[in-house]
């Protein structure tokens, strides 16, 4: 998106005056936006082109992205979309949904719901996660990883799971300082759900999402399904069982199989 050229949702979520220019103090959130489109503009050649995609994102807030991405796969690109954004705030939703309609956005829907429970969907195209907190990525990952989805996007937030698990006696001492302890577990956990991706079928990688001066969130997942599961069964149960952790993301993954193999 051009600084200069107005776009009708960043004026009212103020990021843009109606004159198209940058609000000085929200700057960083027009870098996060446009970088974010850099990563969905990445992936377009991995989405079918001959019928609608539906796009799901999970904790959508106050839909800075959900509004960027319909903007520019519908108006830029010309694609027929439907994108759906989730979200336990009803104040939140309420407000999106009211500008979703001002805009005339009929394809894009805004839902107050937990990611847990949604049943909405029999098939999704993309699933995008930003910040969504602690486990909560992880329900999403899951979900998307259940409907085969092409694309998944997601930029964690809070994990705070693997923190209370992580033990390793050689690691001991360096575990002992809380603040080194708490971001050898954030990275790990985004590591591991990599490496479950790649177990299901995905070809994942984990990219820096913006400068660190922006935001410490600065790490997205990108997986691509392709159906080739990984041969990585036995490295990740080692990783495991050294780090005495147990994530959340591979027992959803694991009782999903179990599912799934049942016919259930």
């Amino acid at each position: 998106l051009e600084e200069g050229r107005p776009v009708p949702f960043l004026v009212d979520l103020g990021v843009m005056t109606p004159e198209g220019k940058i609000v000085h103090a929200r700057y960083d959130k027009f870098r996060q936006i446009n970088r974010f489109l850099e990563f969905v503009e990445d992936i377009l050649p991995a989405l079918p082109k001959d019928r609608e995609l539906t796009i799901l994102d999970f904790g959508c807030g106050k839909s800075y992205l959900t509004f960027a991405i319909y903007y520019y796969l519908r108006e830029c690109q010309g694609l027929d979309v439907r994108i759906i954004g989730l979200d336990l705030k009803e104040d939140v939703i309420r407000k999106c949904s009211e500008l979703s309609r001002k805009y005339g956005y009929d394809k894009l829907t805004f839902l107050q719901g937990d990611i847990t429970g949604y049943e909405g969907c029999s098939r999704v195209d993309m699933v995008v996660t930003l910040h969504a907190c602690d486990t909560a990525t992880d329900f999403a990952l899951a979900k998307a990883v259940g409907w085969k989805a092409k694309v998944i996007l997601s930029v964690p937030c809070c994990q705070h799971e693997v923190n209370r698990q992580i033990a390793n006696e050689t690691l001991a001492p360096l575990f002992s300082y809380g603040l080194i302890k708490e971001r050898m577990a954030a990275l790990v956990t985004d590591a591991m759900r990599a490496e479950y991706l790649k177990r299901e079928g995905y070809d994942t990688q984990i990219l820096e999402f913006i400068d660190m001066e922006h935001t410490p969130k600065n790490i997205l997942i990108r997986a691509i399904y392709t159906g080739n599961k990984g041969k990585n069964t036995e490295a990740i149960r080692t990783c495991e069982e050294m780090l005495h952790i147990d994530p959340m993301l591979g027992r959803l993954l694991d009782q999903q199989n179990e599912e799934g193999e049942k016919g259930v």
